[in-house]
């Protein structure tokens, strides 16, 4: 029979698959899961878990089927980051002498593929390698703390798709987003998703965006590369900014760890360069000189508006990147330059 313990943690995943049932996001047990579990799957999830003999079995299982109810597609055997502050180094080697190949930060999901000692080796989106263990929530705990974690979001799935202030084809133009941007969903309607634009809402036509829930995962190192010419100040610049990400948003605030808006994250930004900008992105606009999105540097300034105008400010950092104080449920992100369609760019820095 199954310990204490174990039958504890077990139930665990049982709550937290009702939990999904319960909000329409889980199906029933799935074949494969239910012919894994035997004869006490004839009882479906109000099954007695103490009856199965085998343990291994049963969890497998019921991760099965949790990973399926909230869409974890990407993941066998889920590991999510546990840390304080900041992001973990993923290695190329079960070594602190590996290689730093990418950064993950806490509440991020990983697959992990392997145990290797005190390492694991996991992938997450496009990075893979060895994060050590003590850093990581493994089997149910994992499942249980994705389930607080995990965000509704759409996945734009064609270009030129028109964001609109009301969910039908008559109303006016917010922006114009393209394929492979990913948006925050505040609500899904029958044929609209109401998604967050930086903190104004906005509908997309569901036709054209692939609505989930998805886990934070791991950026590359190479994710923002520079182009030639590019000053120290620029690459300094940028990559002190890319270190907030995962930090707050605060309407009104300027502080890097604590919170800032958009504007305020820009303005936070420069000043420790020594640079003066006003806390308005709109004000921000009118600042530096004008430059065309193809020659942008690292360091510039891309703006992003509606038909009020200005609304947004980012930070291009190279690669087709910009990091920004995004909204309250994302805080400070990294995101294509084009996520949504930029109405201006300004260089700041002249070199």
């Amino acid at each position: 029979m199954i310990k204490y313990m174990d039958r504890i943690r077990m139930t665990s995943i049982s709550a937290l698959l009702l939990g999904a049932v319960v909000i329409g996001n889980a199906p029933s047990i799935t074949a494969e899961a239910t012919a894994s579990l035997g004869t006490s799957a004839q009882v479906g999830i109000s099954a007695d878990l103490e009856s199965v003999e085998d343990e291994t079995v049963l969890e497998n299982a019921m991760s099965d089927v949790v990973l399926e109810a909230f869409h974890l597609d990407n993941y066998s055997n889920l590991g999510i980051v546990t840390v304080s502050e900041g992001k973990v180094n993923i290695r190329d080697s079960a070594s602190m002498d590996g290689k730093i190949v990418g950064k993950i930060g806490k509440d991020a999901g990983c697959d992990i593929l392997e145990e290797d000692g005190e390492w694991l080796k996991v992938k997450s989106g496009k990075v893979e390698g060895y994060i050590k263990a003590e850093y990581m929530l493994t089997g149910p705990e994992a499942l249980e703390q994705a389930s607080t974690l995990l965000k509704p979001i759409a996945d734009v799935n064609t270009d030129g798709l028109k964001v609109r202030v009301e969910p039908n084809t008559e109303c006016e133009v917010l922006d114009i987003v393209g394929s492979g941007q990913r948006f925050d969903v505040l609500e899904e309607l029958d044929e609209w998703v109401k998604i967050d634009l930086d903190g104004e809402e906005g509908y997309l036509f569901k036709e054209y965006v692939d609505v989930g829930a998805k886990l934070d995962e791991a950026l590359t190192i190479s994710e923002v590369r520079y182009g030639a010419g590019v000053s120290d100040v620029r690459i300094a610049l940028s990559e002190f900014a890319k270190q907030y990400i995962g930090n707050p948003y605060v309407w009104g605030g300027t502080s890097l760890t604590r919170g800032a808006d958009c504007s305020g994250f820009v303005l936070s930004v420069f000043r420790n360069y020594g640079i003066s900008l006003p806390h308005s992105s709109r004000a921000q606009g009118n600042c530096g000189s004008a430059v065309s999105y193809s020659e942008l540097k690292p360091g510039d300034l891309v703006f992003y508006g509606n038909r009020s105008g200005i609304n947004h400010v980012a930070i291009y950092v190279g690669g087709g990147q910009v990091v920004h104080a995004s909204n309250p449920r994302t805080g400070i992100t990294i995101s294509g330059m084009y996520y949504r369609t930029p109405v201006r760019a300004r260089r700041i820095i002249n070199d």
